[in-house]
């Protein structure tokens, strides 16, 4: 009767079992978020387009190297933390939190999360981007927006971030096309064939950029670009 008294009845060891099984099963679901973070943070952000924008300024220069990658980086996750503040706090209030404290399940928490991130994405994809998606996928097109699969949205939302980006780099790009031609023009007129034209026109491209306040424009046209 003794050994009987000492061993815990099933009812009594149920509760506790319990609540270990689910701090593991959020512990691993919180792992598992870590771990496909920079995925989710590189495909459902602006960091997709704020990093091709200022690479593209960089090549502008004829410069590959300057700024240096870590700079660029950091600018470009600064300006994301900023643009993504206001749909990055209504995750953190309504999915993270309670699941932290455990007031939600993981797939409450998880579609709790994902809404914030798809009213960001469809605001920015086109119609046609997520018909092409659904084309490529041989399904019908959802009738409203919140039937389109989180799936299919974030490469047609990727698409249209390379497309905006692109399109912003092209307007980024072509004033600093204007000065190599007309250095290259000038240069073949004097005759000086053997000079580098890089070598003239890379001091007026900076110069001309650091008078107009390039990178302050830059920023303002990456940013305003957002709805």
């Amino acid at each position: 009767m003794t050994a009987a008294l000492l061993l815990p009845s099933p009812a009594m060891a149920a509760p506790g079992q319990a609540i270990i099984s689910t701090d593991l099963v959020r512990t691993m679901v919180l792992l598992t978020l870590l771990s496909v973070a920079p995925a989710i943070f590189l495909s459902m952000t602006s960091f997709l387009r704020t990093i091709v924008v200022l690479t593209m300024v960089r090549h502008a220069f004829g410069m590959p190297e300057t700024p240096p990658n870590p700079v660029l980086i950091s600018l470009a996750l600064f300006l994301t933390a900023f643009t993504m503040a206001p749909t990055l706090s209504v995750v953190n209030r309504e999915a993270l939190k309670p699941l932290l404290a455990g007031d939600v399940s993981v797939e409450q928490a998880v579609d709790r999360g994902s809404a914030p991130l798809r009213q960001f994405m469809l605001a920015q994809t086109r119609d046609s981007d997520i018909e092409s998606i659904y084309a490529i996928a041989k399904e019908p097109v959802p009738q409203t927006a919140e039937q389109v699969d989180l799936l299919k949205l974030t490469p047609a939302f990727i698409l249209n971030e390379l497309r905006v980006s692109f399109t912003i780099g092209f307007v980024i790009l072509l004033p600093f096309l204007l000065i190599d031609l007309v250095v290259s023009s000038i240069l073949l007129s004097l005759g000086m064939m053997m000079v580098p034209p890089a070598t003239i026109s890379l001091p007026i491209k900076i110069l001309m950029f650091v008078l107009i306040d390039g990178w302050g424009l830059v920023v303002q046209g990456v940013l305003g670009s957002f709805r």
